[in-house]
């Protein structure tokens, strides 16, 4: 089976660590690297010039204190002069876990959804797919500003929400992605049932590590095989025809060839 992992930090990992990734299994055919700020971004670039199987995308992650407008402009301009090289906007979204761990004021949150206006904004003039970070209750937000901009192209990756959420975003035509938590997580299993597998891909969000049966790993694309043998289950096809989905899947919504 081939995969594609739709969303690591490939950037995050050791540089003995990438060059062992990027060495091993021959069954992963592209990673999509997303960035953290302007430093991931450049080592993102770096890695899909020296890996031909990175695919980058460019963003600031929601889950950090905002950028000053000196640092955000900065961001801006170096991805409007890489952007021939880059195949999504991400990661961006809304600061969910900081807000649950109340270190994001109303005020701030305001602002946190000027700044991913902007990267959506870029996403329709660029013409390229936007990488979300929105979870739970940030997510019918999220969806609001899509809608507001006229944005289908959206990505939610690790999704978790209600069912009411779940309904607008499939019927949007939205793509989730699923981490290897699917294998013992009952919540994301659920979530599988209910999505439709043709607005699905697979990843690792690594180097996040994984409990169960990746307990005290390293997290490595590979993982992602027992994440589609869960799905295959869930919906009821054989594995190849899961993984054969996924694949085109994902080369569909960041125009891989």
């Amino acid at each position: 089976m081939k995969m594609i992992d739709a969303h690591i930090h490939l950037d995050h990992y050791k540089d003995e660590e990438i060059n062992s990734l990027m060495g091993g299994s021959s069954q992963i055919e592209i990673l999509v690297s997303v960035s953290f700020d302007l430093e991931s971004c450049k080592r993102n670039l770096y890695l899909s010039r020296r890996f031909s199987r990175v695919k980058p995308a460019f963003g600031f992650h929601p889950e950090q204190p905002l950028p000053t407008g000196e640092d955000l402009n900065e961001l801006l301009v170096w991805m409007e002069k890489h952007r021939e090289e880059m195949f999504a906007i991400g990661e961006v979204g809304l600061p969910y876990y900081q807000r649950l761990d109340q270190k994001v004021s109303k005020q701030d949150y305001c602002q946190y959804m000027k700044l991913l206006e902007s990267f959506i904004l870029k996403a329709k003039i660029w013409e390229k797919p936007i990488v979300l970070h929105a979870v739970y209750d940030d997510a019918p937000i999220v969806c609001d500003l899509l809608e507001k901009h006229s944005v289908r192209k959206a990505h939610f990756h690790w999704f978790k929400g209600d069912d009411k959420t779940v309904e607008r975003m499939a019927g949007k035509g939205y793509f989730i992605s699923v981490t290897p938590d699917v294998v013992y997580e009952e919540e994301i299993q659920q979530l599988v049932r209910r999505y439709p597998l043709e607005q699905m891909m697979v990843e690792t969000d690594g180097p996040w590590p994984f409990g169960g049966p990746f307990q005290g790993q390293m997290t490595n694309p590979n993982m992602m095989m027992e994440s589609i043998k869960m799905i295959a289950k869930l919906k009821k096809r054989s594995n190849d025809e899961v993984a054969g989905i996924l694949i085109r899947n994902t080369k569909f919504f960041y125009n891989l060839t």
